[in-house]
């Protein structure tokens, strides 16, 4: 009996295969930590004067690599790329501003979220746009795949106006050029991105007109979907920099004065 017993746990074992290293293994022992990061996205992610990568989301993957123990590398990647660059093995983890909608987790995995966005209006001045509604009957524009792109088209559509129209980009930098060159009338973006750009005079043209009326959007680290032991770990590590304050300090550095919203949904998990 305990002979046939042997044999058949030993064949269960067998057929399970042999232990797999997870995700978070291999990035510890490979000794690089590769951040898919967008880098068109102030001041959440761009380049310096020297071309170097800085921003909120830059520091939090490097603020990871220490924690893991390795090196960060900066994937630069554009938003309509972010979950490709990680089914492809690009890169590990997604630190790249990306709304957990459910549609997307039925591809990629999230964590919990580790930043909150409200929005507003930037429009080209002139425009005769003075707030979320002035927007129908206009040509308006934003980042293909993004939460407020997806929003503003939704809208759009239902205001069914056959002078207005909605028009996609690829990155942000393409759309604030459109926009400043009249391709475009307005365009709906986070509240840290329309003060970015205002305040840093590259384009005199636009203004911040009003308040989009979106629902806050959390936005939450990624990976592939079945590593749940990296996303147990970005989980740890999210909790970590809010403990620590490091959560504050890169509010205060990045978004400036005023406290950092809270990552808590009320109603849901306090």
């Amino acid at each position: 009996m305990r002979k046939t017993l042997g044999l058949i746990v030993a064949a269960g074992l067998m057929a399970a295969g042999p232990a797999r290293a997870d995700k978070l293994d291999d990035i510890i022992n490979s000794g690089t930590l590769h951040c898919a990061v967008t880098l068109d996205f102030p001041p959440m992610g761009s380049r310096d004067a020297n071309n170097v990568p800085i921003g909120f989301d830059v520091d939090t993957c490097n603020d990871l690599a220490k924690a893991l123990g390795v090196k960060a590398e900066i994937v630069e990647t554009p938003f309509p790329q972010r979950i490709p660059a990680l089914l492809s093995g690009k890169a590990d983890v997604g630190v790249a501003s990306t709304s957990n909608t459910l549609e997307r987790a039925k591809t990629i995995g999230f964590s919990n979220p580790y930043f909150v966005f409200k929005f507003e209006i930037l429009a080209r001045k002139g425009s005769g746009i003075s707030d979320y509604a002035s927007q129908k009957g206009h040509p308006v524009g934003s980042t293909a795949g993004t939460y407020e792109a997806i929003a503003l088209e939704k809208d759009v559509k239902a205001w069914n106006d056959p002078k207005g129209s909605f028009h996609p980009y690829q990155s942000q930098a393409d759309v604030f050029l459109a926009l400043s060159q009249g391709q475009i009338d307005a365009t709906d973006v986070t509240s840290t991105v329309a003060s970015a750009i205002v305040r840093s005079g590259k384009y005199p043209n636009l203004e911040i007109t009003g308040e989009a009326p979106y629902e806050d959007d959390y936005v939450a680290l990624i990976a592939q979907r079945g590593e749940q032991g990296l996303l147990n770990y970005l989980n740890l590590f999210i909790s970590h920099q809010v403990r620590t304050g490091r959560y504050q300090e890169l509010y205060k550095k990045w978004i400036g004065a005023g406290s950092p919203p809270s990552l808590t949904i009320p109603g849901v998990y306090e």
